[in-house]
């Protein structure tokens, strides 16, 4: 089995913005040269999560929201009492969707649907410097 890893970096706005990081992941998988196996996309990190979606405007602007109202921006997190930084709301939704998302690749690319793509979340409340690990394993 080989095993093929690259990094992606990027700038991020947060307060919840979506990303949509298809094509990168893409250009790893076939760059990879493998033919079958698993893609693992790991975002290095807690106040940001890994998951897909539909990305279009409208879920783009709901996915946000239903985060927020689950779990509201400015509560009195105690982890905002602990170190002051004011982000706890962050580090809960990221800690529910999740750092990572493993897709199969199958005849060299991602086997995702027609409608849907992997994205980041940033849910932190200041921009950040965002780093994604990405492996392919396969034949």
């Amino acid at each position: 089995m080989a095993v093929y890893q690259k990094s992606i970096h990027f700038h991020s706005k947060a307060f919840d913005a979506v990303y949509d990081i298809t094509e990168r992941v893409t250009t790893i998988v076939r760059d990879s040269g493998i033919e079958n196996g698993l893609v693992n996309v790991f975002h290095i990190g807690s106040t940001a999560a890994i998951t897909t979606i539909e990305y279009e405007p409208g879920l783009k602007e709901d996915f946000p929201a239903f985060l927020n109202r689950i779990i509201p921006r400015g509560e009195n997190y105690q982890h905002n009492n602990t170190w002051g930084d004011g982000n706890g709301d962050g580090h809960i939704k990221a800690s529910l969707i999740g750092p990572q998302i493993t897709c199969p690749v199958k005849d060299g690319d991602i086997v995702l649907g027609t409608w849907q793509q992997i994205i980041l979340i940033d849910s932190d409340n200041k921009p950040r410097n965002r780093n994604l690990i990405v492996t392919v394993s396969g034949d």
